[in-house]
């Protein structure tokens, strides 16, 4: 089916007379530049690129494979749909061709980019070649054909990792001859995940000189922040950088669409995203408008492809049969035969996660709509460039959520279209991401003295920690892994094992989540969605990975509610401006799901409120935190009364508007805030990473304080409600209900501390030992105070950071019996021991001068950062530091002198900040995910087991009314605005799980 004429212009210019649109901004077209073919380039693979209508590369193109070609370590970091493909695939197939031995590899972050690389090298047909999916598709009987015999191997990070290096020796006839890795869509790999990635290429490396080769590595990126370092920091190798476009554009017109306010509902709560988004498909699909909406969940791609389609079917069912959803999950045949669809036009609209974002070749698209800011300028322009890849004009549209970043950015279009794209962010020092990989790395071979430089100046440290935790053996030789088993290292940071859901009455399997959003998703009573139908937990068996449930239809919707404490673990840098000081260092979090709500489907009315007995989590992570004087306070005209309404407010908007200056979600995130926390004795408002031994968002907050509180202030000020809403201070994920919030007062906090840091003098970095408080007074005494000498040592009844690493890794029971693990009389695991499985994180036990001795201060940097510039990379990064408090107190949901937001449950992505030669870094060993491979059955047998133990004879609910059904859709249509999920791609490192292997 093709398109009608102009029916982009006229959908556009329907949409512009509507008032949701609040700005539109028209991105010209352009011209290209071409050159001619390279000197280089074998004729045949000319001819091939030829015959596919490729008459001559663009000049862009042809820079970036001559520096491949040549040996040299390239990077080419150009807009979506420049072509960067032909960049890597030219001096790739030159290379095979020129060399019939030679061998290339090809990592993307999705299987669904993959396969679109398989048919686009696939389809050049140059002789010899031989592609070929290496995936968690590929049928085994496959596998060992592709070991043998393909040439160009396209795969992802998981495989590489869990299967290839790992299996390397099976693979020893490709690495031998391995001349090009080619690194699709690398600004993808931030974070965490990104960190991982990092050390997977370096043992990927590491592995390729084993067998006498140094390949070429050639990196595809969307325009993104000095692209050159990020790829030098993701590769360990120099990196050149090709950034200029010099491939045609088309024009995009750039909407911005606010939602209106709902007009039956008594508060100022604005129309869901996900409807308005599926109201604007069926306008797109009627016009004969080929058009992807992104939604970031599947459940939301789910519904918007519900509402659009039955939209549709009351103007034509043909229409109806034209609208998909595409997300993971579904079959590879399934994906497959959708993305044929939407390429040859029997697919009109398509409701897509993120699966679709990266590199995916979509011919003739139209339009593109954004249901909700994804997180990032650079996710936001990728998936924009889906539209109009054939070079024709194209439309795209952000559709806002109803909260305060999406909220500030349609009504601010200047920090959309008025700022460049935002560097990468990884740390492969990262000790939580390093310690795993050394494990990974020395059982595929021991590690040598020579092989430390990939790795960095701090594998040596966490090798020492390694050997002492019992996990790995120095001999002269090098460092062995000593387990049997090989390490299991989740490499996305999805937080442990993942529960299986399973339908008890059938011993059905119908999905998966990851272990921390089961505590918010299964937990006992929970409802859970699955495909339209509707599910209620019967029980969750965390120590089984298996959550069972039964068929029914209830009216009401269940929400968990949490309590956390916090406690200040040290400080790394600070800055006091009279009556203000802002923080950042490190804190251990305490999280803890203690009752869930009924809520009835509709009303949202509190049904009632159910306890539930869930075992707490543990973080320690990198906190940023201000603090404010009770009597600046008073001054400004806040009322004690109103101190903790306040703050709260203030959090959750600090929280909300957080993604503006870091490359984050809000769910990556958490807060708490108090009147008197027990660590500064002041009114605190923390804001913390999700993730162990942080992600590197605290410190941008840190860097761009000023900008970042300016934005917070205005946010709330501007909103026209009276006490607050989901555009401005309320937050989908509060534990204590978004209760108390003071709007106004919220206001006046932020101006004080806004004034004060304008006026902020040097930012103090700390040494990495401070003595423990012995008053309830302001932070800045103790910080003030000169370094320590006494020794560090483990708290009371806490391991080592080493031990409890072992722990995870190893088990208890072959601890016990090294004496690495306390025992009591009884033989029972002690208060010590036990605290070696639990513990996330622990105090190192070297003496604060051997922890100086790898420490050296940073830098003063100035106050111009608070003014509104981020820092260096230098200077950031929080110095570990003792406790100043031994334990946070513990709070209830009833306790009115804390309130906080939880970090969302599922996986959390970025890491953090590079670490600048000589910047303080931390020398404990995390509770690494490394462990042995598990030895329990396979889940699938213990999960059916359970479901027939479990079986209950009772008979599935009568299906709900037709209303009923309908207010459960429109429930789930809004409830994707309010409540974070697991499968949702809000996290930068579950945009990239959607569709991996």
């Amino acid at each position: 089916m093709t398109t009608a004429v102009g029916a982009p212009a006229a959908l556009l210019a329907g949409m512009l007379a509507r008032p949701p649109v609040t700005h539109v901004e028209e991105v010209a077209a352009r011209s290209g530049d071409s050159v001619p073919w390279p000197p280089w380039v074998p004729p045949s693979v000319v001819d091939a690129f030829a015959a596919r209508g490729v008459t001559e590369p663009w000049r862009h193109q042809a820079e970036a494979a001559s520096l491949a070609f040549e040996g040299r370590h390239v990077v080419i970091a150009t807009g979506t749909a420049s072509g960067k493909s032909l960049a890597y695939q030219l001096p790739a197939l030159s290379r095979l061709t020129l060399d019939p031995r030679a061998t290339a590899l090809y990592l993307a972050p999705t299987k669904a980019l993959a396969a679109d690389q398989l048919r686009s090298v696939a389809g050049l047909d140059v002789e010899g070649v031989r592609p070929a999916c290496y995936d968690g598709d590929t049928p085994r009987a496959e596998r060992e054909w592709i070991r043998q015999h393909s040439r160009f191997v396209l795969t992802n990070p998981d495989m590489l990792h869990r299967s290839m290096l790992p299996g390397h020796a099976a693979w020893g006839t490709f690495l031998r001859r391995l001349s090009v890795v080619v690194v699709d869509e690398c600004h993808t790999y931030r974070g965490v995940f990104g960190s991982h990635v990092a050390h997977v290429l370096r043992r990927l490396r590491r592995a390729a000189a084993r067998y006498g080769r140094s390949p070429v590595f050639v990196l595809a990126s969307a325009t993104a922040g000095d692209p050159e370092t990020a790829a030098a920091r993701l590769t360990g190798l120099r990196v050149e950088a090709v950034t200029e476009d010099a491939s045609p554009r088309g024009g995009v017109t750039f909407a911005l669409w606010e939602p209106p306010l709902e007009a039956t509902s008594p508060a100022p709560v604005r129309r869901s995203a996900v409807r308005e988004t599926a109201s604007l498909l069926t306008d797109a699909v009627t016009a004969g408008v080929r058009t992807v909406a992104f939604v970031r969940s599947r459940r939301g791609a789910e519904t918007v492809a519900t509402m659009a389609r039955r939209s549709l079917a009351e103007v034509s069912p043909a229409l109806a049969g034209q609208v998909a959803a595409y997300r993971a999950g579904y079959l590879r045949e399934e994906r497959r035969s959708l993305e044929e669809g939407l390429l040859s036009g029997s697919l009109l609209g398509l409701a897509s996660t993120n699966a679709l974002e990266l590199g995916v070749d979509l011919v003739g698209l139209d339009a593109v709509l954004i249901c909700g800011y994804p997180g990032t300028r650079a996710s936001l322009w990728q998936q924009a460039g889906r539209a109009g890849r054939a070079g024709g004009d194209a439309l795209a549209v952000l559709v806002a959520r109803d909260d305060p970043l999406d909220t500030y950015l349609v009504h601010h279009p200047e920090a959309l279209f008025g700022h460049p794209v935002e560097a990468t962010v990884l740390d492969p020092s990262n000790p939580y991401v390093l310690g795993p990989q050394l494990c990974c790395a020395a059982a595929e071979g021991p590690l040598t003295q020579a092989d430390l430089s990939l790795f960095g100046p701090a594998a040596a440290p966490v090798l020492e920690e390694l050997v002492a935790a019992g996990l790995l053996r120095r001999r002269p030789s090098g460092w062995y892994w000593r387990p049997y088993k090989r390490p299991d290292v989740d490499i996305r940071g999805s937080g442990g094992e993942p529960i299986c859901i399973v339908e008890a009455s059938t011993g059905r399997l119908l999905g998966m989540t990851d272990a921390g959003s089961s505590h918010f998703m299964l937990h006992d009573g929970a409802v859970y969605l699955h495909q339209g139908a509707s599910f209620v937990v019967d029980s969750l068996d965390l120590d089984d990975g298996c959550a069972l449930v039964h068929a029914e239809e209830p009216d009401y919707t269940t929400h968990a509610r949490d309590v956390t404490t916090l406690s200040v673990a040290g400080v790394g840098s600070s800055v006091t401006s009279g009556p203000v000081s802002m923080h950042l260092g490190e804190v251990d979090v305490t999280s803890q799901v203690v009752s869930y709500q009924r809520r009835r489907i509709g009303s949202g009315e509190v049904i009632d409120t159910r306890p539930l007995e869930l075992p707490a989590r543990e973080l320690r992570t990198v906190a940023v935190w201000f603090t404010v004087s009770p009597s600046a306070l008073a001054s400004c005209g806040v009322a004690e009364a109103d101190i903790p309404g306040a703050l709260h407010a203030a959090e959750h908007a600090a929280i909300g508007l957080l993604p503006l200056v870091a490359t984050c979600d809000r769910w990556d995130i958490g807060g708490l805030s108090t009147a008197s926390h027990p660590d500064t004795g002041l009114p605190t408002v923390f804001v913390y990473d999700g993730h162990p031994g942080g992600a590197g968002f605290a410190e941008r907050a840190f860097a761009a304080a000023s900008s970042w509180l300016r934005a917070t202030r205005d946010v709330i000020a501007e909103c026209a409600c009276e006490a607050g809403c989901p555009s401005c201070v309320q937050s989908p994920k509060c534990g204590n209900g978004n209760n108390p919030l003071a709007k106004p007062e919220a206001v006046k906090v932020l101006d004080v501390v806004l004034a004060n840091l304008a006026v902020a003098g040097d930012v103090v970095v700390h040494p990495p030992a401070l003595p423990v408080a012995t008053d309830a007074g302001a932070v800045g005494a103790v910080i003030a105070s000169p370094a320590s000498s006494v020794p560090e040592t483990p708290a009371p009844g806490r391991p080592s950071a080493a031990v409890a690493f072992a722990a995870q890794a190893v088990g208890a029971a072959g601890l016990i019996a090294a004496g690495a693990i306390e025992t009591n009389a009884s033989g029972l695991i002690s208060d010590a021991g036990r605290a070696a499985r639990i513990a996330p994180s622990a105090s190192d036990p070297t003496s604060d001068a051997e922890s100086a001795a790898r420490i050296t201060p940073n830098d003063p940097i100035s106050a111009a950062a608070f003014a509104g510039e981020e820092m260096s990379a230098a200077g950031r990064g929080p110095a570990s530091g003792r406790r100043l408090s031994a334990a946070g107190r513990r709070r209830t949901p009833a306790d009115p002198a804390a309130t906080h937001e939880p970090v969302a449950a599922h996986e959390p992505v970025a890491a953090h900040e590079p670490v600048a030669a000589g910047e303080a870094k931390r020398s404990r060993v995390p509770n690494s995910r490394a462990k042995p491979a598990a030895t329990k059955p396979p889940p699938w047998d213990a999960h059916v087991a359970a479901a027939v133990r479990h079986r209950q004879a009772r008979e599935t609910q009568a299906p709900g009314r037709d209303e009923l059904a309908q207010a459960r859709q429109n429930d789930a249509a809004l409830a994707e605005e309010r409540i974070a999920e697991a499968d949702g791609v809000g996290v930068a490192s579950a945009l990239l799980a959607e569709d991996a292997a």
